[in-house]
């Protein structure tokens, strides 16, 4: 109301739910003595709850009797105790200790505690133990990094069947040419092919997240191509810095020319550190570079129409010009790929 008092903005509270909200379908019947609980949207805190979608995500994944499940983000329990009932043991990672005080709880209710090992740590900083497969409701503000740790980690696996955020799944899905492919697919199915399985409606969930999900199952490939790991990662963030450009316009920016002039040389690295301009000392250098791409005819296409294959043909001409875009001499952990990688 103009001239009136001015409103009293009330902060939101994270939603407060009754555990029995999200067990109704094994609550016991003293089942209103159980404490309530507030889940964090912040922290992609949705609890999956609809049971068909629970059984469909169990079946689908194919588990064996003999296999260890892997759990990220168990919450509390919905989907654990239906992988304990399938497989012979799962770990569950779960940072927020409240969750897993209610996993701990119901798990032991159903006499099955002795088939859960929990590790109450950060995924993305915790050392993965064995596993046959990955099962989970990974949360939406880790999935880029969680899945090129899983992909491109040390430990190997059968299948990852996992619930995501619709939008990021459709990129994971996206093929060359599709407005979705990005550097995200690229590195994923490098090394592992993506199959989708169903869509799941934000209200399968509760709290309800703004967005519908995706359920999709990533199975690493048996052969993979000869190449290094670090340098296709950072050639791929090179090219698809501007995924719509073409890679002519890409190579001529100054700030890569000069990053990608201070690793070559006949030993790797070159001191010279001028910045004047993409001319002078460098100008031999941009002209090998528009060389490389002509030669392959590759100057005027964009990466987001590029296969895998000829990626890593385009990468095999650079480095055989003697043109590097990884810098070896940063250390390199094999299970830890921090960075972004949905890039555009």
């Amino acid at each position: 109301m103009l001239g009136g008092a001015p409103r009293r903005v009330i902060p939101r509270t994270p939603p407060k739910l009754l555990l029995r909200q999200l067990h109704h379908h094994h609550a016991s019947a003293n089942a209103e003595n159980e404490d309530s609980i507030r889940f964090y949207k912040s922290r992609g805190q949705h609890i999956l709850v609809n049971p068909r979608i629970l059984h469909t995500i169990v079946t689908k994944s194919a588990i064996n009797p003999t296999d260890t499940v892997l759990e990220i983000g168990p919450g509390t329990g919905n989907l654990t105790l239906k992988l304990l009932q399938a497989a012979h043991r799962v770990v569950a990672i779960e940072i927020d200790d409240r969750m897993v005080h209610v996993l701990e709880k119901r798990v032991l209710q159903h006499g099955l505690r002795h088939k859960l090992h929990v590790i109450q740590k950060d995924a993305l900083r915790t050392q993965f133990p064995h596993f046959d497969l990955v099962v989970a409701n990974i949360p939406y503000g880790i999935s880029s990094p969680l899945l090129m740790k899983l992909v491109y980690g040390a430990t190997p696996f059968r299948s990852a069947t996992l619930l995501l955020q619709k939008e990021f799944a459709g990129r994971l899905l996206a093929n060359p040419g599709d407005s979705e492919f990005n550097r995200l697919a690229v590195n994923v199915k490098l090394v592992a092919d993506v199959e989708f399985v169903m869509d799941v409606s934000k209200r399968d969930f509760l709290p309800c997240p703004k967005v519908d999900s995706s359920v999709v199952i990533i199975r690493p490939k048996d052969q993979l191509p000869d190449v290094d790991i670090h340098e296709w990662r950072a050639f791929t963030r090179t090219c698809f810095s501007r995924k719509n450009k073409t890679l002519g316009a890409t190579f001529k920016q100054k700030s890569k020319l000069l990053r990608l002039f201070k690793l070559f040389n006949v030993s790797g690295f070159a001191e010279e550190d001028d910045d004047d301009d993409a001319g002078g000392c460098q100008r031999p250098f941009k002209e090998k570079i528009i060389g490389v791409l002509k030669t392959g005819g590759y100057e005027d296409k964009r990466p987001s129409k590029l296969s895998i294959e000829e990626l890593l043909h385009l990468l095999s001409l650079f480095n055989g010009a003697g043109i590097y875009f990884h810098d070896c001499r940063k250390n390199c952990n094999q299970d830890r790929f921090a960075e972004d990688d949905d890039d555009g």
